[in-house]
């Protein structure tokens, strides 16, 4: 049986392919994630990953949206997002496939 704290994973992520993990994988990342209100992250996007994001608790902004405790959004490779806590809120997140570095600043180009 491996045990871990949550407090000593980075930014809340402890399944993929980074350290520390406790379960190193390309397979998928998870984590969870808490945050402040008003804690906020710019508007981004994957281009191979699919991100699931659960909310736990509270509640927060993505894209205009609010959402809270129940909501489940899905953002595809190529949709960006923005993120904002509107109240202390945790949240669960998914990305599938795990994919290192496939995290892009801005809006994807028009190809």
């Amino acid at each position: 049986m491996k045990t871990a704290k949550l407090e000593d994973m980075i930014k809340g992520w402890f399944v993929g392919n980074f350290e520390p993990s406790l379960l190193k994988t390309n397979d998928v990342e998870v984590a969870v994630k808490e945050y402040k209100k008003g804690d906020c992250e710019k508007r981004h996007y994957h281009k191979v990953a699919t991100e699931i994001t659960v909310v736990v608790s509270g509640r927060i902004r993505m894209n205009g949206v609010e959402y809270s405790k129940g909501d489940i959004i899905i953002i595809e490779p190529g949709e960006s997002t923005d993120f904002e806590a509107l109240e202390d809120s945790v949240n669960s997140v998914v990305k599938y496939p795990g994919a290192t570095n496939d995290k892009y600043l801005g809006e994807p180009a028009n190809d």
